[in-house]
């Protein structure tokens, strides 16, 4: 991921486009496992909005797939 945010600084703007595209879609994959990895270790979904920032419904909304769930 470091090699993705220095190349989002690249001069070139289409180089530092695909970059941030990229960095913001890996960065979208890790929160993804982290949520599945706190539902598992039985964490609320207030307790994962918290950490995020953002409100327990919209977390919920985003992740509250069954594949999400605990068990």
């Amino acid at each position: 991921m470091s090699q993705l945010v220095a190349a989002a600084d690249d001069e070139d703007p289409l180089r530092a486009l695909a970059a941030t595209a990229q960095l913001q879609r890996e960065t979208a994959r890790v929160e993804a496992v982290a949520v599945r990895r706190a539902r598992a270790r039985g964490a609320s979904w207030a307790q994962i909005a918290t950490a995020l920032g953002v409100s327990r419904q919209a977390v919920h909304r985003k992740y509250g797939g069954s594949r999400f769930t605990r068990g």
